[in-house]
């Protein structure tokens, strides 16, 4: 992986949507070693924002984040799922009555993000949600989910919630981390978005599993990508030779190694 690498991620990003200023906070929690860590760490860093670490303890990320107070969080669904699920428990100890207003705002705020992609609603924002943004700081404006799959009414709920975008992201560590993102306006959910202009995507046929790029509706295959975003090799093997490419520059079935 190369600083060339990060630098058309982090490009590609701020196309896309994912827009970090000089003005924006960043807490940084995940390893460093994590590949969409290293990027929001060099993007805010390009940009001259600001970030800051936790304390080291996973368990007092929500006390770090009161602390810091951060404008733009990143994650894993690990952690929105277990936030969902403390928001919900707190909702249960309510009385009826305030778990019926609670519940009714927000459907009113998923419809309105379904049809218009609003995320804020001045009234029930300042009556139940600034509380539900207050466990991060009060400040977030962007979230990003990524590394594996987030149920539909999860990240919903917490856009609503958090009153932000929540960006959901697809990619691998060999791609810098996100090829695909989604993009703040937009008002669907259950997709990870359309390609960075950092690679190039296409569906390749697996004969031997039966996944065809013309299935319908839904294309299967292997995914293959190709751009500045993607990673010089698992090693140099010197032997490799041309043929090892296709007319396209594509590795053919079978080789891995350098792309």
């Amino acid at each position: 992986m190369t600083h060339r690498m990060i630098l058309a991620v982090i490009a590609a990003s701020r196309g896309s949507g994912v827009v970090i200023t000089m003005k924006d906070t960043f807490i940084s929690y995940l390893p460093l070693a994590h590949s969409m860590e290293q990027c929001f760490i060099a993007y805010t860093e390009l940009i001259g924002g600001k970030y800051g670490f936790y304390s080291g303890d996973p368990l007092k990320l929500v006390d770090d984040c009161i602390e810091l107070k951060p404008t733009v969080f990143a994650s894993v669904p690990r952690l929105f799922n277990k936030m969902y699920d403390k928001i919900m428990a707190g909702v249960k100890d309510k009385s009826e009555k305030q778990q019926k207003t609670f519940n009714d705002a927000v459907e009113k705020k998923k419809r309105a993000l379904r049809t218009f992609g609003i995320y804020k609603d001045g009234l029930w924002d300042k009556l139940i949600f600034s509380k539900i943004q207050a466990r991060l700081g009060g400040r977030v404006r962007i979230m990003v989910t990524a590394s594996a799959p987030i149920s539909v009414d999860v990240l919903e709920f917490l856009k609503v919630g958090f009153c932000c975008p929540i960006l959901e992201g697809y990619g691998q560590t060999e791609c810098c981390g996100g090829v695909t993102v989604t993009h703040p306006t937009d008002p669907v959910t259950g997709h990870v978005g359309g390609p960075t202009g950092a690679v190039k995507i296409r569906i390749r046929d697996v004969p031997d599993m039966n996944y065809y790029s013309t299935d319908l509706p839904c294309p299967r295959g292997e995914i293959c990508f190709k751009g500045p975003a993607v990673f010089q090799g698992y090693f140099k093997d010197p032997e490799r030779t041309a043929e090892a490419f296709d007319s396209e520059g594509w590795l053919r079935s079978g080789d891995v190694g350098v792309v």
